[in-house]
């Protein structure tokens, strides 16, 4: 099996952590693992590169949720946001839960600037442990 190039790599690890992010199925965590085994002088970029990925395909979700019509009694994730407020968000990177964080957090009107920071703070968290658990072994 042949190397990707740093940049293909990169590329290919924004493409799985926003689409993770989203309601699409992905594996964003197995891609960083990838990355960093093939290029481990660039960590800082894989981690730049996975969280904002991930963060804007979660935004990305928010956006849906603002969409979505006053009213939907059904939208998950609603109970977390009216208890906690914005930094329920950092716990996005959660799976299926985090989706229903960040939709519900849309619809509740919570500020962007505020829900981009606690959701950026939890998936650079995440990703930052991934890769300190990678240069472990």
């Amino acid at each position: 099996m042949t190397e990707w190039s740093v940049e293909t790599s990169l590329a290919a690890l924004f493409a799985s952590s926003f689409l993770s992010a989203t309601i699409l199925p992905g594996n964003s965590e197995l891609v960083l693992v990838k990355v960093l085994l093939d290029h481990p002088g660039e960590i800082a970029a894989a981690l730049a590169v996975a969280t904002v990925g991930n963060t804007l395909g979660s935004m990305t979700t928010y956006a849906l949720g603002r969409l979505a019509p006053e009213g939907n009694k059904a939208l998950r994730g609603t109970a977390w946001i009216r208890r906690y407020g914005a930094p329920a968000l950092f716990f996005a990177w959660l799976p299926i839960a985090g989706d229903a964080l960040c939709a519900a957090a849309g619809w509740l009107r919570i500020h962007w600037a505020v829900a981009l920071v606690f959701v950026a703070a939890g998936k650079f968290a995440r990703y930052a442990l991934i890769a300190k658990g990678v240069q472990l072994f």
